[in-house]
Order: structure tokens, then C-alpha cells, then sequence
């Protein structure tokens, strides 16, 4: 297959997609004098480019310009904000919205809204994103990924599985996110072992980030096939 028709799969965190990737090839490449690591199989090439608009949007910028892709796909975790959605839920949005702008990205296929946040939604901040958008779940990253493709005149879609209902409440992982888009793993578990009472939590979060990366790649498997 040529690199003019790959598929390219923009994710934050390799434990997102890891089921999937864990037996691909990987490349390192340099856009923009910043390192990339590459997972490539057959038709695919994924990137892993850190939690956050800013950090989506680099890596995005990178496997268009390296790759030359006919499509691309944001994919990862996302927060429910039906409550009807649980963890593992797998959906592809047709709508993509920016909380920060308003704008908006209709893919043209799938079925629901998606909006992308500046931060990590706490339960009540998915209370109001839900009233404010009319959206199903919230994310960071996909309409930076759905800004970069539309700038190239490529396809995009997302590929969003739910990792934590409306009403769960998450640990303070985003203060965890570094200036580059990467989880501070070390960081994030010394200040949960000192705090027993995130315990129950953070072992709920863990096993619905599984349910979840083990739904997201079977998802993208069929979407890359």
C-alpha cells in the first residue's frame, strides 16, 4: 500500500492502543526537530503524540507531513457524558466540537457528538458539557486532530471509546500532564499511595481504562482493515 492511502491514527497514550500495537514495527522520525515514535502495519501507521490539544495537534502536523495519509482517525479513551454510557462503549462521532471556540467538524459518518475540553472533565464539568453541547462524551484532543486534517484537505473521523461514566469520580490526573502532553505516571502513583482514600478509585479507573483499550483496538482493527 502506498503512503498516499494509509489510514493515520492519532492517539494520547500508548496504554490506549497498546493491544493493538504491542507487535507493530515502530520508527523513529523527526518533525519539527521534535522525536516521534511510529507504529506501522501494513495499511497503518499510528502515533502516540501525548495527552492535550497542543500535543495532539504536533503529532498530527507530524504523520501528515511524514506519512501523507488518505485518512486520519483520532482515537482513545473519552468520558461519558450520556449517562446512559459506561465504560468500553466504542462510538465514531459524527460531530466533533471545540468547547474553546465553538467551531465544529462533521465527518460525515458515524452517529453522535463529540466535544473536546482543555482538561480532564470532573463529573460536574461533564454535567455542563453535556447541557452546553448536546454531546455524548468528551475528549481533549479530536478537534485539534479534526483542525490539522481539514488545514491538509484530508478525511477525518474519531474513534473514542468510553473510559469513565458522567458520575464516576476521577483522581486529580491532570495535574499530572506535563507541559508536553505526557502522563507523569511516578508522579500520579506517589500521590496516590499516600492518599488511601483515592485507593477505590484509582482501581476502578484501571480496570475501566482496560475494558476500554481492549474495545478501542478492536474498533480500529476493523476500521483499518
Amino acid at each position: 500500500m502506498s503512503e498516499s492511502s494509509k489510514v493515520a491514527i492519532v492517539a494520547a497514550l500508548e496504554r490506549e492502543v497498546w493491544p493493538l500495537v504491542k507487535d507493530w514495527p515502530t520508527t523513529q522520525r523527526q518533525h519539527q526537530g521534535r522525536a516521534f515514535k511510529f507504529f506501522e502495519h501494513e495499511g497503518a501507521v499510528l502515533v502516540c503524540g501525548g495527552v492535550g490539544s497542543e500535543a495532539a495537534r504536533r503529532a498530527a502536523e507530524a504523520i501528515i507531513v511524514l506519512y501523507k495519509p488518505a485518512r486520519v482517525i483520532s482515537a482513545g479513551f473519552a468520558g461519558g457524558l450520556d449517562p446512559t454510557l459506561r465504560a468500553g462503549h466504542a462510538l465514531t462521532p459524527r460531530l466533533v466540537i471545540d468547547a474553546g471556540d465553538g467551531s465544529r467538524t462533521d465527518s460525515g459518518s458515524g452517529a453522535g457528538v463529540l466535544v473536546s475540553f482543555a482538561a480532564v472533565a470532573d463529573s460536574e464539568q461533564k454535567a455542563s458539557l453535556a447541557q452546553a453541547y448536546g454531546a455524548d462524551v468528551v475528549d481533549m484532543e479530536a478537534a485539534a486532530v479534526s483542525r490539522c486534517a481539514r488545514a491538509h484537505g484530508i478525511q477525518f473521523t474519531a474513534c473514542k471509546v468510553v473510559s469513565d461514566s458522567r458520575d464516576q469520580r476521577l483522581p486529580p490526573a491532570g495535574r499530572f500532564v506535563g507541559s508536553d502532553g505526557t502522563f507523569q505516571s511516578f508522579r500520579f502513583l506517589a500521590h496516590v499511595a499516600m492518599r488511601p482514600w483515592l485507593w477505590a478509585g484509582v482501581g476502578q479507573l484501571a480496570r475501566n481504562s482496560s475494558i476500554a483499550a481492549q474495545s478501542l483496538c478492536k474498533r480500529l482493527a476493523e476500521s483499518t482493515q
